[in-house]
């Protein structure tokens, strides 16, 4: 990396993820798109060419052994996150990993261990948190205008949504779930970040799989292998307790027969104030002289947009060696808390979270 150039960037998976980063940067001139590398390879040279990048590697091997690479966006399934950032981590390399971090809870260690002993910029994109409606909100709760938040609902209900049924989104060996892991793991991080990071402390939760295994219903993302397996959840929920005193409610589906706009939210219940946003809605509530006082938050007119502020985030940690907004731990606290749920379905009882690492 050298001083007043792009950051060069490799992006590891060229597909639908992939190719949103790829778009991305393309906004953001303090990078460069310099290598690109999929599994398999007539994708990776068609972005190539799509968005002018200069290499093709036919292996993550060798994309990773490219001195000149300074950092690299990991967009694989699930079940290659932490091999590969793992590898990119001791290969020298400052990462972007996307979410869920890592497959299960043992694997995210893994992770945690490699960028300590690396000492390089691990980030997880998670791009609600850089929604302007987000910002504007968590402003408003760093002045104290929501006082002490003492309970949080969120979710993402989608009624007739389960992705590419039968590939690996829907095999729990190489996702590690369902819309938990999927949908649920940006709620609750957005949920944790909006509340000010209390610490966890106990887990109770549920998950059911009433649709996705008759081959029901099915979304319109990601073509479907009608020859695969579905062996995870298409609706979970689950009750959240924090050191503080203070709870969230988590629930989330692809499927489900309910009313819904399919629109992700968060609901903040303060003392002294109460919050929600909605998909692109967001709305204050007070009450003074006896009277509610409701207010709206607003996006600015020529927003530059969350993933643009997200880019640029990831780059300035780079350039300064700060940790990132959304770092190694908070990636390994929801992969903590939805491991916690999960084994909560299975045993009917309340999980205690053990903080190993910290």
């Amino acid at each position: 990396m050298t001083a007043g150039k792009p950051i060069r960037i490799g992006i590891i998976g060229s597909g639908n993820i992939g190719n949103v980063h790829m778009e991305v940067l393309k906004k953001v001139p303090e990078a460069e798109i310099t290598a690109v590398t999929d599994a398999y390879l007539p994708l990776a040279e068609a972005r190539a060419k799509e968005h002018n990048i200069e290499r093709v590697y036919e292996s993550t091997d060798k994309l990773l052994s490219d001195p000149s690479i300074d950092a690299v966006i990991v967009a694989v399934s699930n079940e290659w996150h932490a091999p590969i950032a793992v590898q990119a981590l001791e290969a020298g390399k400052h990462v972007m990993l996307e979410k869920p971090m890592a497959l299960n809870l043992a694997s995210a260690k893994q992770i945690v261990e490699a960028e300590r002993k690396a000492g390089k910029v691990l980030m997880i994109p998670h791009q609600l948190r850089w929604d302007a409606l987000s910002l504007a909100l968590k402003q408003q709760v760093e002045k104290g205008a929501l006082g002490h938040i003492y309970h949080a609902k969120a979710g993402w209900m989608r009624r007739k949504g389960i992705p590419g049924w039968g590939t690996w989104f829907t095999q729990m060996g190489k996702s590690g779930g369902g819309p938990l892991i999927d949908l649920g793991v940006h709620m609750l991080d957005l949920s944790l970040y909006l509340m000010g990071n209390p610490k966890p402390v106990s887990v109770y939760g549920a998950t059911y799989a009433e649709f996705g295994p008759r081959k029901k219903g099915i979304g319109s993302w990601g073509a479907p292998n009608w020859d695969g397996q579905y062996d995870v959840e298409d609706l979970a929920t689950a009750l959240i307790k924090f050191d503080n005193g203070a709870t969230l409610s988590l629930d989330v589906s692809w499927a489900a027969l309910i009313e819904t706009d399919n629109q992700p939210y968060v609901q903040l219940l303060g003392s002294e104030g109460g919050a929600s946003i909605r998909g692109t809605k967001g709305k204050l509530f007070a009450e003074m002289f006896d009277r509610e006082a409701d207010i709206d938050l607003s996006v600015p007119e020529f927003d530059e947009g969350p993933r643009v502020r997200m880019a640029k985030h990831f780059l300035s940690c780079i350039e300064s060696g700060l940790q990132p907004l959304t770092s190694v731990m908070t990636g390994y606290t929801n992969n903590l808390i939805l491991d916690a749920i999960y084994r909560s379905s299975q045993t009917g009882n309340e999980v205690k979270l053990d903080w190993d690492i910290e």
